[in-house]
């Protein structure tokens, strides 16, 4: 399964020598409290760690250092407990590559009435000094996140929780490489791209495989290998013979198995994370990869079909966001305009993810038009139903655009037995006549990453901190 590094976030605190030992022992103590408090809660996806209290320019630009050079450090949140004169910032925030988290918060949630004096005003100044802070960071651009409320409450450490799962999908983004077994499909723009571009932005690494190297790794896979794969098979999934000859229907999904294990193997040895395949490139094998992709995205691989490697590697991304759950590799197919019922239908041809199954997957081995292949095997299930997004990137040359819309993901309205692949509907909440106008307007692909798990907030979050347009259709 999807496994990202054992993680965890540096927590900062701001003051100044003014207001003598005894407040900053104070403002330690209280940080201390919060941070506790944060990591007991049980919202947070990584732990929250005390850094320091901050209270110079050198103190400030040594642990903005540190945080850059420690691996298990994804992102570093700062409070300004008292007034933190922002100058003391400049260099450490300039010199940070971390993401940054700026929690504009207050030790107590209330005014004391009965016993505030102005020793209890300059302790507790976070109003004061988070504007300052903040100041300082729309001063140098920083593409940092504003979290704004008390810490304790609920709400509040819900944001902090989403914001620290875009933190780290941005720090492993940097390590996503992309295997493409063949080019891209032939005469299509979309899947086109400036890959050092998006290595230079985005931190991905694609690197190109003849089919013949994935043709070689089956040559491998034995017997037994296939037959364990087969058994978990069973274990989690109804196989569905059909009209099919038993033999010939064990045959195809074995060899989907093999197909599966191969590039399995293939990744692991070269650290690849997310990858592409090609129907126009099948030279040496006898089925297109259907659920031999669905098994790897199972196990928080990124995909797209035909050479997309932009979606493979965002695929992947928003995996690691999502800790894998309900986002995958979708494009839009078929329309229902008829008023009243207006949805847009999600396919592939094979490939679509299991991780947004509602339904309990079938294995089923049909005919496939396309690609003159054998029939493959594949998943066949229902998607998800409730609140969703859908997102592409889509490269202008100059520059990268993430494309975003929140959608009503639905139940279809009838059976389709006739229809021998998995699929999601959906109905963007701008409308469909209005979001798909300003998604086509926007020069949005065919092929998205759709997801349950994730909102419009860490979309957004996500391209801020990557610096890319981000476009948000409502």
């Amino acid at each position: 399964m999807l496994k990202t590094p054992d993680y965890k976030f540096w927590f900062i605190v701001g003051s100044q020598a003014l207001y003598g030992e005894d407040d900053l022992k104070a403002v330690k103590a209280d940080a201390e409290k919060i941070v506790a408090a944060l990591n007991d809660a049980g919202t947070l996806p990584y732990p929250v760690e005390f850094k320091e209290v901050a209270i110079d320019a050198a103190t400030i630009t040594q642990g903005m250092k540190d945080a850059n050079y420690d691996d298990s450090v994804a992102g570093v949140i700062t409070w300004m407990h008292t007034f933190s004169p922002a100058k003391n910032w400049i260099r450490g925030t300039k010199l940070l590559q971390k993401p940054l988290l700026h929690l504009a918060t207050q030790f107590r949630n209330d005014i004391p009435w009965s016993t505030i004096d102005m020793d209890y005003m300059n302790l507790n100044q976070s109003a004061h000094g988070d504007r300052e802070y903040g100041f300082i960071n729309a001063r140098l651009r920083k593409h940092n996140k504003v979290v704004y409320g008390f810490w304790g409450d609920a709400d509040v450490q819900q944001e902090i929780a989403d914001w620290m799962d875009v933190a780290v999908g941005y720090n492993e983004s940097f390590n996503i490489k992309v295997a493409r077994f063949g080019d891209n499909m032939r005469n299509v723009a979309v899947t086109e791209g400036d890959k050092i571009e998006a290595q230079i932005q985005l931190g991905w690494t694609v690197d190109y495989y003849g089919i013949g190297d994935l043709v070689e790794e089956m040559s491998h896979v034995t017997e037994a290998d296939i037959d364990k794969e087969y058994a978990d098979l069973e274990s989690r999934y109804d196989l569905v013979v059909g009209d099919n000859d038993p033999e010939f229907f064990k045959e195809h999904v074995r060899y989907q198995l093999k197909e599966k294990i191969a590039m399995e193997r293939f990744f692991e040895r070269g650290g690849y994370s997310a990858f592409t395949t090609n129907f126009e490139d099948l030279w040496g094998i006898k089925q297109l990869p259907g659920l031999a992709v669905q098994l790897l995205n199972r196990e928080g691989y990124g995909f797209a079909g035909e050479g997309d490697w932009k979606t493979a590697a965002l695929d992947r991304l928003l995996k690691i966001v999502s800790h894998n759950q309900e986002t995958g590799f979708m494009e839009d197919y078929t329309l229902d305009l008829r008023k009243g019922h207006e949805v847009i239908l999600g396919s592939h041809m094979l490939e679509v993810d299991p991780t947004l199954a509602t339904t309990k997957p079938r294995v089923e081995v049909h005919p496939l038009g396309i690609g003159d292949r054998e029939d493959p095997a594949r998943l066949v299930f229902d998607g998800i139903v409730g609140d969703a997004v859908d997102v592409t990137i889509s490269d202008f040359g100059d520059a990268h655009h993430m494309i975003t819309y929140a959608v009503d993901a639905k139940k279809a309205e009838a059976p389709a037995p006739k229809l021998p692949v998995a699929r999601q509907l959906w109905t963007p909440k701008a409308g469909l006549k209005a979001g798909a106008t300003q998604w086509i307007q926007q020069g949005g692909g065919h092929h998205t990453v759709f997801s349950g798990k994730l909102s419009e907030t860490q979309l957004a979050d996500l391209a801020q901190l990557f610096n890319l347009k981000y476009v948000n259709i409502e």
